[in-house]
């Protein structure tokens, strides 16, 4: 952990050069990417119409924008051919419209665009993972929904079918020049999609706070964001989705608490990118990122249907008086307080999120593709995972399959 008996660790903490957040900061994205040069890619999600605002507005500060969709989890075949049409562009930066996905995308772009050599020499796992030969491009990221992180990470999740798994390309260079994040862009995000990334924030500010890697800075962060996740999620859940078309008209009463829980949601998104970035995550998305690349299945979906049980796994595994032993108890009484149970029976809480989750919709494991006789392959491939060095304690193939199993 970060504390030592002396004092504090050592650490350090990196992010994007400069992070702007609030309702209507999406409106000084275009005269930013203005700074950088005339060319522009935009990077977007799968419906070009979502991005005709940004698009207009990019045209409106005179600059030549050359578009690439991002149809889904971009994976190896995606990459090389939006490679090859950024290059064709040679743009002085990229913007990234979207969610997760869009932004990785870009960042790889980012990355890849100014590099000589093939994209697998900088792949981690399935290729060489050598360092970017040059600096990357400017991006500039907005998300659209609030889950990933993405546009304050160091590192893009890269699908290769061939091999069935989702792999980085990492450098501390492609962290965003810019990161924008403006709740108005998430208001009307679908319920599935909602939940997903909304679990996939909560994994990403619990993990960090987890981590052997936590420092000062993460567990402010994180302490502070897991409590408002807790309330917010529900809350969204709860109520009518936002209409796309009206992020900024002055609603009913109900339109406003969905904006309120909608600005919550995002700061948790990005405090858990913060924290993510600069201590490490854990066993949920040690298993993700393999059952990612086995199933295609939605990466939050992944992670939330994991959460519960690898926290009851962690907390089986450790000392209850290690300050992440401490650290769970704490998580499954907040948990509990949340999703409405009550008792002095361990792991209350977190029985109460997989509850909550199933209840809201979200699938198990076996229903996003998960078959059996893949849990152990599973277990195995996601113990060499990077995310599983900062996992609290050490788990077992045979506690990663049964936490699979529980989960399926």
């Amino acid at each position: 952990m970060a504390y030592e008996e002396d004092g504090i660790a050592p650490f350090s903490f990196a992010t994007a050069g400069e992070i702007r957040f609030g309702r209507g900061t999406a409106q000084g994205a275009a005269e930013a990417a203005a700074w950088f040069g005339q060319q522009v890619v935009l990077v977007h999600g799968r419906d070009p119409q979502r991005a005709n605002w940004l698009r207009a507005a990019l045209d409106t500060e005179g600059l030549d924008v050359t578009a690439i969709a991002c149809p889904g989890e971009p994976d190896l075949a995606i990459l090389e051919t939006a490679l090859e049409a950024a290059r064709s562009a040679q743009p002085a930066s990229i913007v990234a419209l979207g969610g997760g996905s869009a932004i990785d995308l870009a960042k790889a772009l980012a990355g890849l665009v100014p590099a000589a050599g093939p994209v697998l020499d900088h792949l981690e796992v399935v290729g060489k993972g050598l360092p970017l030969t040059e600096d990357p491009l400017p991006l500039l990221a907005l998300p659209t929904t609030s889950g990933t992180g993405s546009e304050v990470t160091r590192n893009a999740v890269i699908g290769v079918p061939e091999h069935k798994r989702k792999v980085s390309l990492r450098d501390g260079r492609l962290l965003p020049r810019i990161a924008i994040i403006d709740p108005a862009l998430t208001d009307g995000c679908p319920r599935d999609v909602t939940l997903a990334s909304g679990l996939d924030a909560l994994t990403q500010t619990i993990e960090p706070w987890l981590s052997k890697r936590s420092n000062p800075m993460t567990d402010a962060l994180c302490s502070q964001a897991i409590p408002m996740a807790l309330d917010a999620l529900p809350r969204l859940m709860s109520l009518p989705t936002l209409p796309e078309a009206a992020p900024n008209a002055a609603g009913s009463a109900w339109g406003l608490d969905a904006r309120r829980a909608r600005d919550a949601m995002s700061w948790v998104g990005l405090a858990g990118g913060l924290a993510l970035a600069n201590a490490g995550l854990g066993a949920v998305h040690g298993l993700a990122g393999v059952i990612g690349g086995v199933t295609g299945a939605a990466h939050g979906a992944i992670c939330g249907a994991l959460l519960p049980h690898v926290l009851a796994a962690n907390r089986a595994a450790l000392d209850p008086l290690s300050q992440a032993g401490r650290r769970l108890a704490t998580l499954d009484t907040l948990l509990g307080r949340a999703f409405g149970a009550s008792g002095d029976t361990a792991n209350v809480g977190f029985d109460a999120l997989e509850r909550w989750s199933q209840t809201s919709g979200l699938p198990r494991l076996s229903a996003l593709g998960l078959s059996v006789i893949d849990h152990a392959k599973v277990a195995h491939a996601a113990g060499a995972s990077s995310s599983m060095k900062s996992n609290p304690v050490a788990l077992s193939p045979i506690e990663l399959s049964g936490i699979l199993a529980r989960a399926g």
